[in-house]
């Protein structure tokens, strides 16, 4: 991806370093789903961790509360990950997802919102509550933020062989995907399912939030092939498979079979790969909205 040079986006709060109980209120969650986490990528290792040492309890790893907000933790003073390159790239990329979004809105006569990047080390305090960077990439919906440590790019790449810049592109893009969905209230709409269904319904309603949020980031990318910068494609050879792959390598049916040797179909919440690689290139293909509807019937024989 062609990104040296291009327009950062302001609307990036760099708190790496600092301890985790500034520049947050660190308070409850407008919403009782809490934060989103990394569709998947966001929670890889605790995804690991709990097939192999709770039997499948995500949350108690979470520390979540029972309606799924982050709990407190205790403040700390971070070292600081991540390059001034890698937090150049991720401005850029936000950047564009600013131009995309608000173009996109636009030619639908609806307002869009910007959201917020906040970058930080360690551990950070957010509107859902205080999380360490073993969540992985996630947006609060309470403060409409999406917060990211850096190093996970590394992790990405050690852990899952998921290497190259659009790799990380695709986890950022992912992540603001949750931010649309908010601003066009489909995560109100999660919050009032989660008090009426089961842990085991709710699971299948996020499995197609995700998968969602999947499809906006692959619109994103075929935006980006669209666009150039001094004359040249944004996108280079292999960006689009960078991206498939990491949403190869982060379905539920590849880390739990990663983990456990097995696959435990109710416990998905973000869905098969093969489903975040569909939903993707269908997002990739139709670049709109009217494509995107994971919560109908028929997407769920998408496997």
């Amino acid at each position: 991806m062609r990104w040296k040079g291009e327009r950062q986006s302001s609307n990036v709060e760099d708190r790496r370093g600092a301890s985790a109980g500034s520049g947050g209120s660190g308070g409850p969650s407008r919403f009782p789903g809490g934060a989103v986490g990394g569709g998947g990528l966001g929670l890889i290792l605790l995804v690991i961790l709990s097939l192999v040492f709770s039997g499948g309890d995500l949350g108690s790893l979470l520390n979540g509360t029972e309606d799924g907000r982050l709990t407190e933790q205790t403040p700390s003073t971070e070292r600081v990950t991540g390059t001034d390159e890698q937090k150049e790239f991720a401005a850029v990329v936000f950047a564009h997802l600013e131009d995309y979004w608000n173009q996109t809105f636009d030619d639908y006569d609806k307002s869009y919102q910007d959201p917020t990047l906040v970058l930080y080390s360690g551990s950070v305090s957010s509107a859902c509550g205080t999380a360490n960077s073993a969540v992985g990439p996630f947006y609060c919906p309470g403060d409409q933020k999406v917060y990211l440590d850096l190093s996970f790019q590394e992790e990405l790449a050690q852990n899952f062989g998921a290497t190259g810049d659009f790799a990380m592109a695709y986890v950022i893009a992912h992540e603001v995907g949750h931010h649309v969905q908010y601003e066009l209230g489909i995560s109100d709409q999660m919050a009032r399912i989660r008090q009426r269904v089961s842990e085991k319904e709710y699971n299948q309603y996020s499995v197609r939030l995700e998968l969602q949020a999947d499809y906006l980031a692959g619109c994103f990318a075929k935006y980006l092939a669209n666009e150039t910068y001094n004359g040249k494609p944004i996108l280079e050879a292999g960006d689009i498979e960078e991206a498939i792959y990491a949403a190869n390598q982060i379905g539920d049916d590849t880390l739990q079979k990663q983990a456990q040797g097995y696959v435990v179909p109710d416990s998905f919440t973000h869905g098969t790969s093969s489903q975040r690689v569909a939903w993707f290139q269908r997002g990739y293909q139709y670049g709109d909205l009217e494509h995107g509807d994971t919560f109908s019937e028929a997407s769920l024989d998408l496997n």
